[in-house]
């Protein structure tokens, strides 16, 4: 096959390229403190980790008669931790003073669902109605777990709220949303990499516009043969993207499939958990990923990743000029994951889950290696510190951290000190 007959992978898109992601770094802007076990978790039958807010149109999360509401997946504390994904269900939690949160139960009834397990999305509000975006992972009633993976809706749900709590109630009506085309976006049986990615659904209306948008995850199709990487087969199976989907005409039921707004082939095979903040006219596009997930000769780190740009499709450029915003210490590099940030006035907070603790060895393969009673014991399976980011143009630092899942909203003041109400979090959390 000549130069000119080898398929290529389009260019015209913002890339997180291998030169950007040479510069990582741990250092004192981007690491977060030790954490500690909370006194009680957000529910001790519950092992808790993925989780997303109740959104209002604008972004903004939801009040709902006084009470904020989010979402999270879930499974019953008993499971080995490892386990939980392929059992994984979708329940809510509600607060009033986004530091207490109760649980209000699972969200759907398991008949009607799609998939043999529910992943991660996002959650509309929408004049009383519930719209709610997820990832719907494998097929109903397979007999052998699967990976597949489609953009699902669940419309139908209402919600109530007064002083006894919130009620989230069906009937439930699920579809598929969108699926991948093979061109923009890989489909599984294109797929050369360690996993297959098609989810994470998260809504957004662009405030430049108004126009309404999904954002997922995905993977860029890089054909066998192909130049990329510089012809490296090994590299071209690291192809994650950040993919988006248009609503002509607003209805949040209906979306087109769009070109992804960035890709990061030949650097990561995946990009968790897309969202966005938009400040002043200035668009941040925030991903999680694994220090696993990264290419040969990149040293990632499990981390949040953010790249900023002048308005929806720019071109995103890494954050601090490589991307990543925080991270684990060294000495304890699993111990949060999958982090959502959103915007408190000057500062971003981050929110994210409590992961295994005590433990610091250098892959996570190596947990199915301890004894299962330290498998349970080192996994925090409940809402994490939350973390407060300064962001100032292209630069980010971690300030502090508030305490285990306190979620403030907007016009809630923060404390002076920024630790105060991390019990436990150590105030020296450099250890990079």
């Amino acid at each position: 096959m000549t130069d000119e007959e080898r398929p290529a992978v389009p260019t015209d898109r913002p890339a997180w390229t291998r030169d950007h992601a040479a510069r990582l770094r741990r250092d004192e802007t981007n690491v977060t403190p030790i954490i500690y076990p909370p006194e009680a978790n957000l529910d001790e039958d519950l092992h808790v980790w993925d989780t997303w807010w109740l959104r209002d149109r604008d972004g903004s999360p939801a009040e709902v008669n006084g009470r904020r509401v989010v979402f999270a997946l879930t499974a019953s504390s008993e499971l080995l931790p490892g386990k939980r994904h392929d059992v994984a269900t979708i329940r809510y939690f509600h607060s009033a003073d986004g530091e207490s949160w109760e649980t209000g139960g699972r969200v759907f009834d398991p008949e009607g669902t799609l998939g043999s397990r529910q992943w991660a999305g996002s959650a509309l509000h929408d004049d009383g109605d519930v719209y709610l975006y997820y990832t719907a992972a494998g097929l109903s009633d397979e007999p052998e777990l699967t990976y597949s993976q489609r953009i699902a809706l669940a419309t139908g749900g209402t919600i109530d709220a007064d002083d006894g709590g919130v009620s989230i109630e069906g009937p439930w009506d699920h579809s598929v949303l969108l699926e991948p085309d093979g061109e923009w976006y890989e489909r599984e049986a294109q797929s050369r990499g360690m996993t297959y990615t098609f989810r994470d659904p998260w809504f957004f209306e662009d405030p430049a516009s108004g126009e309404t948008y999904l954002l997922f995850e995905a993977n860029t199709p890089v054909p066998e043969g192909s130049d990329a990487c510089d012809g490296d087969a090994a590299r071209q199976a690291f192809n994650g993207s950040v993919g988006i989907a248009h609503s002509p005409t607003g209805d949040p039921t209906e979306f087109e499939l769009r070109p992804p707004l960035l890709d990061a082939v030949c650097v990561n095979q995946e990009l968790e958990r897309p969202h966005l903040v938009v400040r002043d006219g200035t668009y941040y596009l925030f991903v999680s990923s694994h220090h696993h997930t990264f290419a040969p000769d990149i040293e990632g780190y499990d981390a949040l990743y953010g790249f900023v740009a002048d308005g929806l499709c720019g071109d995103y450029e890494p954050l601090n000029g490589h991307g990543m915003v925080l991270t684990n210490p060294a000495n304890a590099p699993f111990q949060a994951y999958s982090w959502l940030a959103y915007d408190h006035g000057d500062e971003l907070l981050v929110t994210s889950f409590f992961n295994y603790f005590d433990y610091d060895r250098p892959s996570m393969d190596d947990v199915a290696l301890l004894p299962e009673d330290e498998q349970m014991r080192r996994f925090g399976g409940t809402l994490a510190p939350t973390v407060r980011v300064a962001l100032e143009g292209s630069e980010t630092r971690v300030r502090g951290t508030l305490g285990h899942g306190h979620l403030p909203l907007a016009r809630e003041s923060l404390p002076t000190d920024p630790f105060e109400g991390d019990v436990g979090a150590e105030r020296d959390p450099y250890r990079y």
